[in-house]
């Protein structure tokens, strides 16, 4: 079995000598739409992906998942259309993790020869293309790493079986050998990775007029209940994130964790980051910072869910001072946390 396909938590695959010579890290992202006519073909994307509608559509076929996905897709693109509108068009997902790939490479290179490449889930630059740089490049070892903090079988384990279907090294006329594949699970307690949320944090601290009395909202995005049900540890990861990250910081603060980014009719994990704010602004709270976890640089669901609708409700319900915590994206310890995966990586099991 290819390694990827058995992945959990935790790294795994053949043991490789450190210090390659030719090194690739392919960073796994869901992307978004690189323009407003991109959106509706960027959510059949989405909707077709077999990992996606099982949740609540088992034993579903090929065709009939591709009806089903052609229909939400059409139905859901007008009003997502005005959600990129009003961020700027577009999805600024694929330039800032173009920023975090630029940034590892660069804390890698004094000790490799290391070429980063992307591959979005469901836009440009797709699994394929990413698996066609790796191959024309000749790279030996791969490290994969999903930039998903926490481990979820809808994202990480979504990317890696589009990588497997997409990566065929031996019919490629160009190799004589397979490479080794390293393939990083989650990092979702990593301490650099908790280090770089606390700073995040801190600096948003200093935009309210007072500290004390500041409500901390952990959200993250949510997953059907069915997923949890077969074994995805998703929630329990983001629950020890949260404990990490309020342990580093030895904030006195109150804090909540909520859910958002809820589709369709099935259920979801809850509760969600808008009765959160909604009963939170009731019970006569006044300020609130919002942290979006499970989220490693900026895109829809912060820029337009949790900056523009989510502050709509905290305002309605009541709330005076509303602030986001920025995405880690290129933070330095960010980027020392996705540069350290990589080096264990690559150290050999005793």
């Amino acid at each position: 079995m290819n390694p990827a396909l058995s992945v959990g938590p935790e790294a795994s695959g053949p043991a490789l000598s450190p210090a390659p010579s030719k090194l690739a890290i392919v960073l796994f992202q869901l992307g978004g739409p690189d323009s407003l006519d991109a959106v509706e073909p960027f959510l059949f994307n989405l909707f077709s992906d077999p990992d996606i509608l099982p949740a609540s559509i088992p034993l579903i076929g090929d065709l009939l998942r591709k009806i089903l996905a052609r229909r939400i897709s059409r139905s859901r693109a007008p009003e997502v259309i005005e959600h990129y509108r009003a961020i700027g068009k577009r999805s600024p997902i694929a330039i800032l993790t173009a920023r975090q790939a630029a940034a590892l490479e660069a804390a890698l290179r004094p000790e490799f020869d290391p070429t980063v490449t992307i591959a979005m889930r469901y836009w440009h630059p797709t699994t394929q293309e990413a698996v066609a740089r790796i191959l024309a490049g000749s790279f030996d070892p791969i490290v994969l790493l999903p930039l998903y903090p926490q481990f979820s079988y809808a994202t990480t384990l979504s990317s890696l079986k589009e990588w497997n279907r997409c990566f065929r090294p031996a019919s490629h006329s160009a190799r004589s050998s397979v490479p080794g594949v390293r393939t990083i699970g989650d990092f979702h307690g990593h301490p650099l990775y908790i280090e770089a949320l606390v700073d995040r944090i801190n600096t948003t601290f200093r935009h309210f007029d007072q500290h004390g009395d500041v409500q901390i909202v952990f959200s993250a995005h949510s997953i059907p209940l069915s997923l949890v049900e077969k074994g995805d540890p998703y929630p329990k990861q983001i629950e020890a994130t949260v404990r990490a990250v309020m342990e580093r910081g030895a904030w006195p603060n109150s804090h909540v964790l909520c859910y958002q980014s809820k589709v369709g009719r099935m259920k979801w994990i809850e509760p969600s980051t808008t009765d959160t704010l909604t009963r939170l602004g009731h019970e006569g709270v006044k300020r609130v910072l919002i942290v979006p976890l499970a989220f490693v640089t900026e895109h829809v669901e912060t820029l337009h869910e949790i900056n523009i609708e989510a502050r709509e409700s905290a305002t309605h319900a009541g709330i005076k001072q509303f602030r986001m915590m920025p995405a880690v994206g290129t933070h330095p310890k960010f980027i020392a946390c996705l540069a350290d995966l990589v080096r264990s990586s690559l150290i050999s099991k005793k």
